[in-house]
């Protein structure tokens, strides 16, 4: 089965591309509001993700489209306490994850994903994250990975439950990230309880052991620091050191580290870049000067990563995009400048994470339909005839998912339509009692 997709706070379809992978979703509706990534989006995809989430007129535009998952790379910013007994509409508003919310709720899309960054998990104290969670849990009726329930009602969870590190996922990047998964109750009723595994802690392929295979073997002098700003630094680091702090540059592949992995790269470029610099020595490069540089260039071959690596670092480029004959496909339009490609690739997702997270949700799927499925095919074996309310009332699901079922399982041959119309009846298949009464004869 092909499941549909709309991706919101698309960014450059990071999160897009990792479901796209496994070859089951397909991608119906985006919104992203900046306009450099909505160029790149359309470059990489072929379709203008221009779209704002907030209005009105988007939330009815999803309202009428058909998918079964809602993608979101939603901002980390701090609710409302004020409205706080009033439910999502009041505690959320103002914030991203109220649209986000408000539109789960007009579509109610089987399952839920969504990306932030690792301090969600603390942010307000931790306030932000339950509110999430209950929000979730309580008012859309989501079964969210990583979730329980104690005695008394209460959710129990810990912020480690959410996140997961890209380095565990076959790029050499540090780069921790809270993930959240959650699957709708009104549609698979109790087969939600099914779900007991966590969220993959790591991947199923190594796509670049350590930086060694992510870095350029030579770049442009341009991505050389100027010798003044790199005496800076290092002046800086010193007086970090003697306060006790740990703050400063750090060279990722520096002589001694048998497997070097970068830092976090970030979408405000500078620190990502100060806290990844690669030693990587160039003749001619030392004392040159350049026009975009006030000093000479260095002479201890210090770096900054190029776009091209970060891209890497990120499964853009050398993975997520190579056709079927291993050839590279990514690129950005030919305008965007090199400050926006480090802004696009810091703000976007590591793709083979994001693909493992869909092979999970994959899984989840199946477990929770086989468990339908069994349920059903219990009531036929007991049953001469049975109808969709008995299907309703057995699984505590929709209407429209137990439609969907006794479809799929009437196309499958296993069960079949004795009377059609609105009171439709069924009953197990003919040729399933026919398979049984051989194997009995055969017994026999």
């Amino acid at each position: 089965m092909i499941y549909k997709t709309i991706d919101l706070c698309a960014g450059i379809g990071g999160i897009r591309r990792g479901f796209e992978l496994t070859g089951q979703f397909d991608n119906v509706l985006s919104a992203e509001i900046d306009d450099c990534a909505c160029k790149t989006y359309e470059h990489l995809f072929g379709e203008n993700p221009k779209n704002d989430l907030t209005s009105e007129e988007f939330k009815e535009l999803a309202a009428k489209t058909e998918y079964d998952v809602l993608l979101a790379g939603f901002p980390c910013q701090t609710f409302s306490r004020a409205g706080q007994k009033l439910g999502f509409r009041d505690t959320t508003k103002g914030t991203i994850f109220f649209d986000i919310a408000d539109i789960i709720s007009r579509t109610n899309p089987r399952a839920v994903f969504l990306e932030n960054v690792e301090n969600l998990v603390s942010h307000d104290k931790g306030e932000t994250l339950k509110r999430i969670v209950t929000i979730l849990e309580e008012e859309l009726q989501y079964r969210i990975i990583g979730v329980t329930m104690d005695e008394d009602g209460g959710y129990v969870y810990s912020g480690k439950s959410f996140i997961r590190n890209s380095k565990n996922f076959g790029l050499p990047q540090n780069r921790p990230r809270v993930y959240i998964m959650a699957f709708s109750k009104k549609i698979y009723g109790d087969a939600v309880k099914v779900l007991t595994e966590d969220l993959p802690f790591s991947g199923r392929k190594v796509i670049a052991e350590d930086l060694h295979s992510i870095i350029e073997p030579e770049v442009d002098d341009v991505y050389y620091m100027a010798s003044g700003y790199w005496e800076t630094l290092k002046k800086h680091k010193v007086r970090e050191k003697s306060k006790g702090h740990g703050f400063g540059y750090v060279i990722v592949n520096e002589s001694g580290i048998e497997h070097p992995v970068a830092s976090t790269i970030l979408a405000t470029g500078g620190s990502g870049k100060e806290r990844n610099l690669i030693r990587q020595h160039k003749d001619g490069v030392a004392g040159k000067m350049l026009p975009t540089k006030k000093t000479g260039l260095n002479s201890e071959g210090i770096r900054v990563m190029t776009p091209t690596e970060w891209g890497r670092l990120q499964g853009f480029i050398g993975y997520a995009f190579l056709d079927k004959e291993g050839n590279e496909t990514f690129s950005f339009p030919k305008d965007t400048t090199r400050t926006q490609q480090y802004k696009q690739f810091g703000n976007s997702v590591t793709i083979p994470v994001i693909e493992e997270m869909a092979h999970f949700m994959l899984s989840c799927f199946d477990k929770m339909e086989n468990c339908h499925e069994e349920v059903i095919l219990n009531i036929a074996q007991e049953k001469e005839l049975f109808n969709k309310r008995d299907i309703i009332d057995a699984l505590h699901i929709s209407v429209n998912h137990a439609s969907w079922l006794l479809r799929k399982l009437t196309q499958a041959g296993k069960i079949e339509i004795v009377h059609r119309g609105r009171y439709s009846k069924y009953r197990k298949a003919a040729s399933t009692n026919q398979n049984e009464s051989l194997v009995d004869s055969n017994v026999i």
